[in-house]
């Protein structure tokens, strides 16, 4: 009941919070759900496949690239933003063949190699507008409605997130959820019980990748304007970060990490833009916060804040009142 009633609320406050920010306010609102949206993804690859993913932005850049291409050559923006996460799976599925063999900090370090890789291409290559990049991407249309407005994208990205979310969850409410659960646990004694390790991982791997790219075909339509250095390596490090902080393996958690650091991110945005400040210092106090947010979530949270809060309510729960005489 309880869990139905906060559903309900939060359901509520997301619908109409777009009618109720200014602009700006909703640039911020569409980028905590974007950010939220690739989160989960790498929340359910960290917590459950065990895989530490430093190229999530690749991915991002993949679905963004192919919404655009495919708007500016004529295809309706709904296939566009259809074929970004299938192109974006897919794109995972070829890399992560060979990649997934490998593990720790040998995986992370690999994609993020590749990200660089598809960074320097999309640079270079002339059908992705090189370093100048993709302009005057069509507006996302469904029929005769136009998204026109940052609450229409708003609505949007929300309802993105409502559906990357609902996957998640019965993703890991299912039989397969539950052979993840295992592999998590023991990668040897999932093995030994007959689950398909290898084959989890890459499909484990090739979903939260499109939905990094779902993420990045609707970021394309609502900037109007893709280029490689929109996806750059600190992001992929953010939603790491977000993944981490607000609870690996949760789903509400991924999407609190993402909120929380995307709040931070603007209010350092907001510090380093002041008079006086170099301009290496949106960079360096990006990079000096994360590292100093995650030595203390480490410490004291090392579970994420979604999973503290809730034992916690749990415990209170449990307690017997105390007596008074």
């Amino acid at each position: 009941m309880i869990r139905l009633v906060a559903g309900a609320v939060v359901a509520v406050v997301t619908l109409a919070l777009p009618a109720l920010l200014d602009d700006s306010a909703l640039a911020v609102y569409i980028l905590l759900g974007l950010a939220a949206m690739v989160t989960v993804g790498v929340s359910l690859l960290m917590g459950y496949a065990g895989q530490v993913s430093l190229g999530q932005g690749a991915f991002y850049g993949v679905g963004a690239y192919t919404a655009a291409l495919l708007a500016l050559s004529g295809v309706p923006p709904l296939a566009g933003l259809i074929a970004a996460p299938v192109a974006a799976a897919l794109f995972a599925l070829v890399i992560g063949m060979p990649l997934l063999r490998l593990r720790g900090h040998h995986l992370a370090f690999a994609t993020l190699a590749m990200q660089l890789i598809l960074l320097s291409l999309a640079g270079q290559l002339e059908f992705t507008g090189g370093d100048i990049g993709l302009q005057a991407i069509p507006q996302f249309s469904l029929g005769g409605f136009e998204a026109g407005s940052a609450a229409a994208y708003a609505y949007l990205t929300w309802g993105g997130l409502a559906l990357v979310m609902l996957v998640t969850h019965n993703v890991i409410t299912s039989r397969p959820g539950r052979a993840l659960r295992a592999l998590a646990t023991s990668e040897t004694a999932a093995a030994s019980s007959g689950i398909p390790v290898g084959r989890y991982k890459l499909v484990v791997f090739a979903l939260s990748a499109a939905f990094a790219g779902l993420a990045g075909g609707i970021y394309c339509f609502y900037t109007g304007y893709v280029a490689p250095g929109s996806f750059p390596v600190l992001i992929s490090i953010q939603y790491i970060v977000m993944a981490v902080v607000g609870g690996l393996g949760t789903i509400w958690g991924a999407v609190a990490g993402a909120g929380a650091i995307t709040l931070l991110v603007q209010g350092l945005d907001g510090l380093a833009s002041l008079p006086g400040m170099p301009s290496y210092a949106p960079s360096v106090l990006s990079y000096a916060v994360y590292a100093l947010v995650l030595i203390v979530v480490v410490l004291f949270l090392p579970h994420g804040l979604v999973p503290a809060i809730t034992g916690r309510l749990s415990r209170s729960r449990e307690e017997p009142p105390v007596e008074t005489r």
